[in-house]
């Protein structure tokens, strides 16, 4: 009896830690989408991160808030691949809830991104977005 209960219990245990790979999973392609839209000048391919009410917010000489999408089809040019490094530093999730940093390296900058999202009708979207541009003090080595 002890055997199967413990039989049982590895099995809930393995199919709980599966779901939440897959929700991470999902929730990479998702942030995926953004940086290489943004990297490539693909909004199509961006715009499949976002929901269509999702917001950013920043600074710069004031605060800022913007529909996340508008801001980048009105921004996005098409043209050559940009010159950056892109990076998820982690991603945490809990249930139907989740948020991420990334990192957009540039040569004299770099965007720190956060990112929250929630899983609207089975999919992983983008609801808000907070970001900071840290300028390098010395030009990154490559």
């Amino acid at each position: 009896m002890k055997k199967l209960l413990v039989l049982l219990v590895l099995c809930i245990a393995t199919t709980l830690m599966n779901a939440q790979e897959s929700d991470y999973a999902l929730v990479e392609k998702t942030l995926n989408y953004y940086l290489e839209g943004g990297t490539n000048n693909d909004f199509e391919t961006l715009k499949k991160a976002f929901h269509e009410t999702a917001t950013m917010r920043y600074i710069t000489d004031e605060y800022k808030e913007v529909n996340a999408l508008e801001f980048f089809k009105k921004g996005m040019k098409p043209g050559p691949k940009k010159n950056r490094k892109t990076k998820i530093d982690y991603i945490n999730i809990t249930g139907h809830a989740a948020n991420a940093k990334l990192e957009i390296e540039y040569p004299t900058f770099t965007f720190i991104d956060y990112m929250n999202l929630l899983k609207i009708d089975g999919e992983w979207k983008v609801v808000s977005k907070i970001f900071y541009r840290k300028k390098h003090k010395v030009p990154p080595t490559k």
